[in-house]
């Protein structure tokens, strides 16, 4: 599993890498085109959820205590699961789903379609699970019916907002705001952390550009669980997003997808890191904050994911009417995350499929080359 990963990471980077190179300059624009930010919300916020929010502060001492991690800071690990190189997945199935899928329509063949859709059904669910399973952390002595039920909740309001394509890019930049107002939050309850100590702070990033081989390829099981976790995403965001890319060139999205989301979340992951290395601790207020958002940032991912399968699928609200539209998502959804919780179903399973896919795409744009170079 680990070298099919592996061998994976490296054709998607080097594919991203030879796109750039060839086909720098074609534009790139979806079929309901935004702004920059309005694009880069969307993609922040659909293609990230609550584990930004909640994990790094049980994620450091893990980094600082493992001798796998000891190559670098646990900061510069913690933005090397979530930051710059990854987000090089999300640009190739951007373009890809911008540029190349409009002549050669491979996603609309049977099999990759229905391959895809489970996909996106799995991973969705399994979003809404990590937020079920995790919410004792984020809330301790929740109870279990508190749990379930706000995680019915959670998926309820997402299905709703996914009625509606208008709802998707206030509740994204509105996302992007809360989370710029939670950064702020965190800031002001460290006493001493000023910009100056922040950007000292940030230094430690360095460490993952220096290392950079190393995020390459699994550093260990937690890292692989994470690799397969982007992967699983890779396809649907990229196949959302796509659609509202605004007319830049290859380069420039490139430019975009990989720098811009990666420096809210260095700044986030370094006020993190100063809380850590200080062990200042977080306020009941701040923590019930950062729920909040997280919440927030769960419903944008489950919304965009709904909204992509039921439109791949036709399961729309014009066909079906909102109430049956609705009822019918929520028992599929929360169902599905009720499969996470009580079998051994697990991502790694869904990220292998999307690696699977991956494959079969890169076949048969091999036997179609002409259109790919067509787009240079």
């Amino acid at each position: 599993m680990t070298t099919i990963l592996t061998v994976a990471i490296l054709a998607a980077l080097l594919t991203s890498g030879f796109i750039v190179i060839k086909a720098g300059n074609v534009i790139c624009k979806g079929a309901i085109p935004s702004s920059l930010f309005a694009f880069i919300a969307i993609l922040f916020t659909s293609g990230l959820d609550v584990g930004l929010i909640m994990f790094p502060l049980t994620e450091f001492p893990t980094y600082a205590s493992e001798e796998v991690y000891q190559f670098t800071n646990p900061l510069a690990i913690e933005f090397g699961f979530w930051g710059f190189l990854v987000w090089g997945f999300y640009f190739l199935t951007t373009f890809y789903f911008c540029v190349i899928e409009p002549k050669v329509q491979l996603f609309e063949k049977p099999l990759i379609k229905f391959v895809n859709n489970i996909v996106i059904m799995g991973t969705c669910a399994f979003t809404g699970f990590l937020f079920l399973d995790y919410l004792p952390s984020y809330v301790p002595d929740i109870s279990d019916p508190v749990r379930f039920g706000l995680t019915a909740l959670v998926v309820a309001l997402a299905v709703f907002s996914s009625t509606d394509i208008s709802y998707i890019k206030v509740l994204s930049v509105a996302s992007t705001w809360l989370f710029f107002a939670l950064i702020a939050a965190v800031m002001l309850n460290a006493p001493g952390l000023g910009f100056g100590e922040l950007l000292q702070t940030m230094t430690n990033i360095g460490g993952y550009f220096t290392h950079i081989d190393q995020f390459t390829r699994p550093i260990s099981d937690y890292h692989q669980f994470y690799l397969f976790w982007w992967f699983s995403w890779s396809i649907m965001i990229g196949q959302f997003v796509a659609r509202f890319v605004g007319g830049l060139k290859t380069w420039q999205l490139c430019a975009a997808l990989l720098v811009i989301p990666s420096i809210p979340l260095a700044i986030w992951f370094s006020v993190l890191y100063y809380h850590y290395i200080n062990a200042i601790e977080i306020t009941y207020m701040l923590n019930l904050a950062m729920v909040f958002v997280g919440i927030v940032f769960v419903i944008n991912s489950l919304d965009s994911l709904i909204r992509l399968y039921t439109s791949n699928l036709d399961i729309t609200v014009e066909r079906f009417g909102k109430a049956r539209y609705m009822l019918g998502n929520f028992v599929l959804m929360y169902g599905l995350i009720l499969a996470y919780q009580f079998t051994p179903f697990n991502i790694e399973w869904v990220g292998l499929l999307v690696i699977a896919i991956y494959a079969a795409v890169y076949l048969l744009l091999a036997q179609r080359s002409r259109l790919l170079l067509q787009t240079a």
